[in-house]
């Protein structure tokens, strides 16, 4: 029954072309709207056809660009699988495996490294990032946004990090079919028994409700990818050397259908690499007027020990509590890793109702729109990101 409700979202949303929110008001859609349906940079085609997976279908179903993008309009959530039509191939072999998580027990350790983040930093380097007209991943201004991310991560790497560390660190543009590129940093462990990867990611890419136009993506997602590039900062600024190997991804092409998370989840899946944990962050920014600051856990379509284990780090190093939400089915690129079979779990800045929905895939997604955005907020999620790197990395720091 689920699935014939969503089939049938689908058909009113593609029967429905002009229905999107624009103007001041994103929350008021206007009919007979003249879109643009191209923009120089681009490279969009409305008409090519996509293999799309819904909640609750075996078998992908043929939809167009445009009608992705209707559908998503309407808050329709779907996996692109055009490209990773087999990921979770080999699922069923890791869920035999399960890894088991410890009790956070490193405050010594993780501390130091907390107390070093820095507020500003976050709103330079979102400042920046918010710039660019959209970080569309068929856009020229997606791969523009992308090509100085890499370098921002490239330029804190040398600055901050110690040279022996500078050694262990690999960072590389994973490439697709598309303009934009994901990114992939990754702090090789010291550890000679143990090959397994902790992965801590957030997307990169942004887009408005109708992609042509403008779309800043502050908090969707410039706030994750913010959060986590500080995080990174200040463990390579304090030596960070893991006994398992930590990665930091900052995916392409999340508001397509997941398409950059699959294709490194499948790659991963295809070379057999052993994925201990990932965890998401996307949208780390917003705390409705009215209500208490909180994180928020996602439960559904997550690794429930690996979302206990996130918990107990909130509880143990965050100045705010957690609370549990849903958000529904591939809401984000933890659900690429969990399709492999890999654990997965997503931090949001809120319930899934209190999150920033009148702002996100709009012109209006910016820092400054209202004081509900939150670069204190912020830190707290770069926070959980140092946490989870040294509590499952592993750092035996020398004296």
């Amino acid at each position: 029954m689920k699935f014939l409700a969503l089939l049938a979202l689908v058909s009113a949303a593609v029967a429905t072309p002009a229905l999107f929110p624009f103007g001041d008001n994103a929350q008021e859609p206007m009919m007979g709207d003249v879109l643009p349906t191209s923009y120089p940079g681009f490279d969009l085609d409305l008409n090519a056809p996509r293999l799309v997976q819904l909640e609750g279908q075996e078998e992908p179903i043929t939809m167009t660009e445009l009608e992705k993008i209707q559908a998503k309009a309407q808050g329709i959530r779907f996996f692109d699988v055009t490209d990773a039509v087999d990921l979770g191939s080999r699922a069923q072999l890791r869920a035999s495996v399960k890894p088991s998580y410890p009790t956070p027990n490193n405050t010594k350790t993780v501390k130091p490294v907390i107390d070093a983040l820095e507020i500003q930093n976050l709103h330079d380097t979102l400042d920046k990032f918010t710039s660019f007209r959209t970080r569309y991943y068929r856009s020229e201004t997606g791969k523009e946004s992308q090509r100085w991310l890499l370098s921002k991560i490239t330029d804190l790497t040398k600055k901050y990090a110690p040279e022996p560390l500078q050694k262990s660190i690999s960072i590389h543009e994973f490439g697709h079919s598309w303009q934009q590129s994901s990114i992939i940093v990754s702090i090789n462990g010291t550890s000679t028994d143990d090959d397994s990867v902790v992965v801590i990611g957030a997307h990169l890419d942004s887009t408005n409700n109708w992609p042509f136009l403008p779309a800043p993506g502050a908090d969707d997602d410039g706030s994750g990818s913010t959060s986590i590039l500080e995080a990174y900062r200040a463990l390579v600024a304090a030596g960070f050397q893991p006994e398992r190997t930590v990665e930091f991804h900052w995916y392409s092409a999340e508001e397509g259908g997941l398409l950059g998370s699959q294709a490194i989840a499948k790659s991963y899946e295809s070379r057999g690499i052993n994925v201990a944990a990932m965890s998401q962050y996307d949208m780390t920014a917003w705390v409705k007027r009215g209500t208490r600051e909180e994180v928020g856990i996602i439960t559904d379509y997550t690794d429930v020990d690996l979302t206990e284990f996130n918990k107990k780090l909130v509880e143990q190093y965050l100045s705010i509590p957690w609370v549990e939400t849903k958000c529904g089915y591939a809401c984000s690129d933890h659900a690429s890793w969990r399709k492999a079979g890999y654990p997965s779990v997503f931090t949001i800045e809120a319930t899934f109702e209190n999150s920033n929905h009148q702002f996100i895939h709009t012109q209006n997604d910016k820092y400054d729109i209202s004081d509900e955005f939150s670069f204190e907020h912020m830190l707290e999620f770069s926070k959980l990101a140092v946490a989870f790197a040294i509590e499952l990395g592993g750092w035996k720091k020398s004296t």
